[in-house]
């Protein structure tokens, strides 16, 4: 019973998977209903303001719902924001049992919308899969607890650790599959970052080039103000927002006339500089942050303690060179004890490169 349980959460999942990056202030939710051992209704969270997943569901079904067993990703809500509170609708519905993958932490909601369905006498019961469920759920959980986006890093390195050659060129490093990989997680999230030394090396678009993807919010860290006005990440803002981060004000104004958000902030630099920032994040909606580097970008973030995950593409090349940057700058550490240590969730094969994603322990 509980593997045939596990498979109906694990199909909410990957329905889920369809509104990352789409929904934020809301979580992106997933729910199947299930009846006689079948599939009857699919539904997922699209974009806020839209119906949740247990409306969408409950809409879509093949057939009278009532009887039905419903499997949700993350609990029901329980109260009314721009969308009516989803136990009504499990209720109206005649739903017989509800799964959910994981509590709303929520203030909001926590803990309402499971107590509303068991004095209607609907058993709502948290499983299966909770602990996927808590880790898909990782950048909304870390966003109602700490007001603040998940960051995740991401770079491509050579096998010899190095983000460019001594020349600093890096262009490719990795492969065509892994940079259509790198595309397809730009249209999951909701914003990704770059500091300004990357805006003046390689002029980037940061646009998600996927079939049907969609451009993030794009996020320049530019203390000094050094980033060209005329950079194509300014000149393509009709693509996706762009906001940039500095402390110059005569440079935030410049951005500000030519219709660029730009928000004054990191004067006095350092880890409050950036949990600041995060916050001001935070505050706009932003559950999860893409670090694409640089080197300087992500060694702030590292020694300020604030990257929660890392994906790596490891390319099988050589390029050597004292000289050659290596992915993470900043102060480091000084002894190896204090080094962090990463729990690999997965590793896969992108063409010839091997990606690796894993946590960063705290």
């Amino acid at each position: 019973m509980q593997r045939v349980e596990a498979r109906f959460m694990r199909a909410a999942l990957r329905l889920a998977a369809r509104g990352l990056g789409r929904t934020s202030p809301n979580p992106a939710v997933g729910a199947v209903l299930v009846k006689r051992g079948a599939i009857i209704g699919r539904g997922y969270h699209a974009r806020c303001g839209l119906p949740h997943a247990e409306a969408a569901a409950i809409a879509a079904a093949s057939e009278s719902p009532r009887g039905a067993d419903l499997y949700v990703t993350l609990e029901p809500c329980g109260h009314r924001g721009r969308t009516p509170p989803c136990a009504d609708a499990i209720i109206a519905a005649g739903i017989a049992r509800v799964f959910y993958g994981c509590p709303d932490p929520n203030p909001a909601t926590a803990g309402k919308g499971p107590a509303q369905l068991r004095r209607a006498g609907i058993p709502a019961v948290e499983g299966p899969l909770a602990a996927e469920a808590r880790d898909f759920n990782a950048p909304y959980l870390t966003w109602v607890a700490e007001g603040r986006p998940l960051v995740t890093a991401k770079w491509a390195m050579t096998l010899d650790g190095k983000l460019a050659t001594r020349a600093f060129d890096s262009r490719w490093i990795s492969g065509e599959a892994s940079r259509r990989m790198a595309h397809g997680l730009r249209n999951t999230v909701d914003a990704v970052m770059v500091g300004s030394g990357t805006v003046l090396a390689d002029d980037p678009l940061l646009t998600c080039r996927s079939p049907g993807g969609r451009t993030p919010l794009r996020v320049i860290l530019d203390r000094r103000g050094r980033a060209p006005l005329n950079a194509r990440v300014f000149a393509t803002r009709a693509q996706g927002p762009v906001i940039v981060y500095t402390a110059r004000a005569g440079y935030a104004r410049a951005l500000a006339a030519r219709g660029i958000d730009a928000v004054r902030a990191g004067r006095a630099g350092g880890r409050g500089a950036l949990a600041e920032i995060l916050r001001d994040l935070g505050g706009r909606g932003i559950q999860h942050l893409l670090l694409e580097g640089g080197a300087t970008l992500l060694g702030a973030f590292f020694d300020a303690r604030l990257v929660d995950r890392v994906v790596v593409f490891v390319a099988p090349k050589i390029a050597g060179g004292a000289a050659a940057p290596a992915p993470v700058g900043g102060l480091g550490v000084k002894n190896m004890d204090d080094a962090r240590p990463l729990r690999v969730r997965r590793t896969l094969r992108a063409g010839p490169d091997i990606v690796w994603w894993a946590d960063v322990l705290r």
